[in-house]
């Protein structure tokens, strides 16, 4: 069982940064693989950026790129999404997720997470 927490959500203009947190616990499955996740208004939820707990691999959808970066403590189980030159489309609703140990942990993939947070928003004015 694992259990992960998200905060750091917040408004903000466009060209500012976040940083949202995601603090897990529970079995030691958890530190596989985590990924951050994001459903923009009207969208499917789609894959933003993660990382490997043994090697810190991260990966980001193109998206973000150059703009977003994920890291780890893993001292304190927490991951981190670091969000920079906020835009107005990065606005909705961002989730984390644990990988289930062994998978792929691609993020065009929900079904390779089988835990994940409740949500924080952040909402990116013009």
């Amino acid at each position: 069982q694992v259990q992960l927490v998200e905060s750091g959500g917040d408004s903000v203009e466009a060209g500012g940064s976040l940083r949202l947190s995601c603090q897990a616990s529970g079995d030691s499955y958890s530190g596989y693989c985590m990924a951050w996740f994001r459903q923009l208004p009207g969208n499917k939820r789609e894959g933003v950026a993660g990382i490997y707990y043994r090697n810190d691999y991260a990966y980001y959808a193109d998206s973000v790129k150059g703009r977003f970066t994920i890291s780890q403590d893993r001292a304190k189980n927490t991951v981190f999404l670091q969000m920079n030159k906020l835009k107005p489309e990065d606005t909705g609703m961002y989730y984390c997720a644990s990988g289930a140990y062994g998978s792929s942990c691609s993020i065009r993939q929900e079904s390779d997470f089988n835990y994940w947070g409740q949500g924080t928003q952040v909402t990116v004015s013009e």
